[in-house]
């Protein structure tokens, strides 16, 4: 009897924990924390990090990283999402778009690195090149890796004058040490 409350009582704990479990209705606004494409005319290479979805929130992160040259109109945002590969599609996601600081999912993002002009604009083809050569595009496992902390440590192995130091919640970051 003992062993059953207990079970039920953390079963009880873990449910009320989470902020929210559908991601259908998660907030996915942006965050207000990226220079406009409009008024930011000066080349911006930006890092970010949110709280992972659900429960998973509570001790790891999601990072993705966010590139705009010098007079464009917006961001370029590169990420590995692990339920691309679930349909078929390769994990590596790019996108284009104006607001590249959006919640992931219910959970603000915080930056993890920042660089704006001339060091942005000289480091932005290097980033392009080794998102090309990222050797897991086409995978993602949660843990060890390689999952969507793998993708942005391996860009700051690949260009090293990023100086990128990844949060310790950067679950799977270690795995691009692997290549």
């Amino acid at each position: 009897m003992t062993r059953f409350l207990g079970l039920l009582f953390i079963t009880l704990f873990l449910s009320a924990c989470s902020s929210n479990d559908n991601w259908r209705t998660a907030s996915r606004e942006p965050a207000g924390i990226a220079p406009s494409p409009e008024t930011e005319k000066a080349a911006v290479i930006e890092f970010y990090a949110a709280d992972a979805f659900s429960w998973r929130g509570w001790f790891a992160v999601h990072t993705w990283v966010a590139v705009k040259s010098q007079n464009a109109p917006e961001y370029t945002v590169y990420e590995v999402v692990g339920w691309r590969v679930e349909r078929g599609l390769p994990a590596l996601y790019e996108y284009k778009t104006a607001t590249p600081d959006r919640f992931w999912f219910g959970a603000k993002p915080e930056k993890v690195l920042s660089i704006t002009g001339e060091k942005a604009q000289a480091l932005i083809p290097k980033i392009e090149e080794a998102v090309k050569r990222y050797p897991w595009a086409n995978e993602y496992t949660v843990f060890p890796g390689p999952n969507s902390n793998t993708f942005p440590a391996w860009i700051g192995l690949q260009v090293p004058e990023l100086e990128l130091d990844m949060p310790f919640s950067a679950i799977g970051s270690g795995y691009a040490d692997n290549e």
